[in-house]
């Protein structure tokens, strides 16, 4: 069900329904990095402790990926709207 699931976001967002083991890689390693960052300036996690369960982010701090918290709907309606521009972009 997680592969079938999984193959249609990738379609609907137009990447490959199952992508490169070395693309699945970079996006396990874009979490990682989203992951820390939610957890030291979201959740209250100590560096020490995201370190511990995400890693340490090479090359990046916090001053370079600002977090700014939005109610889910606003989140969602911002991820859409980004989505539709690129998208325009590339077919259009």
């Amino acid at each position: 069900m997680e592969k079938r699931l999984e193959a249609a976001i990738h379609i609907r967002f137009g990447l490959p329904p199952h992508p490169s083991a070395t693309l699945k890689a970079e996006i396990k390693k874009a979490d990682k990095v989203s992951a820390y960052f939610e957890a030291t300036q979201l959740a209250g996690f100590t560096a020490a402790e995201a370190r511990k369960f995400f890693g340490q982010p090479r090359g990046l701090t916090a001053d370079m990926l600002p977090i700014d918290p939005l109610p889910a709907f606003e989140a969602q309606a911002a991820f859409i709207a980004r989505f539709a521009e690129i998208d325009s972009s590339r077919n259009g």
